[in-house]
């Protein structure tokens, strides 16, 4: 009994660990070096991001986030928008574990569901990057696109059964 009692609780700890180790943000409407400073202050503030590095040429900003953390991609975007600019891109760096992807299908990676959109049925293991085509994350032009490849309303809203659920495609 033990030794069952051990391997569920292996297994659980195995499926806790955090599966979103990284993102790159680009903002949008940044002017000067002041932007670009108050954009990194802003990201810097967010308490699961453990460190921020600036690109100011192509007003980028990698993030990585702190070990073991609840990683909420609209909390970046707040913290941009709060900022005074928006987001145009956010892709971030998940490790996936034999996971089947199929276009307009639904998975949970770290607690959090996905919408997988304009993607090929494949098996994806490893680490990989996910580029997220949500209303506040893309351009509009970017946005309508999307949408047309999918037919759940759950794009249109970013919830599900009372959830937020993140679109992403590869």
């Amino acid at each position: 009994m033990k030794k069952i009692f051990f391997i569920i609780a292996a297994c659980m700890a195995l499926n806790s660990q955090a599966q979103i180790t990284k993102a790159t943000i680009q903002a949008s409407g940044l002017t000067c070096a002041m932007c670009s400073k108050a954009v990194y202050t802003a990201l810097s503030a967010v308490p699961f991001v453990e460190k921020v590095k600036a690109n100011i040429e192509e007003s980028t900003y990698d993030l990585t986030f702190k070990p073991g953390s609840n990683v909420d991609f609209d909390v970046l975007g707040k913290a941009v928008v709060n900022a005074g600019f928006s987001v145009s891109m956010l892709k971030v760096n998940t490790h996936f574990h034999a996971t089947k992807l199929q276009n307009d299908v639904h998975i949970t990676l770290d607690n959090q569901p996905f919408h997988f959109i304009n993607v090929t049925p494949q098996t994806v293991d490893g680490e990989r990057t996910v580029t997220l085509v949500d209303k506040n994350f893309v351009s509009v032009k970017d946005y309508k696109k999307y949408g047309k490849l999918t037919s759940m309303k759950c794009y249109e809203s970013g919830v599900m059964d009372g959830k937020r659920i993140y679109h992403v495609t590869m």
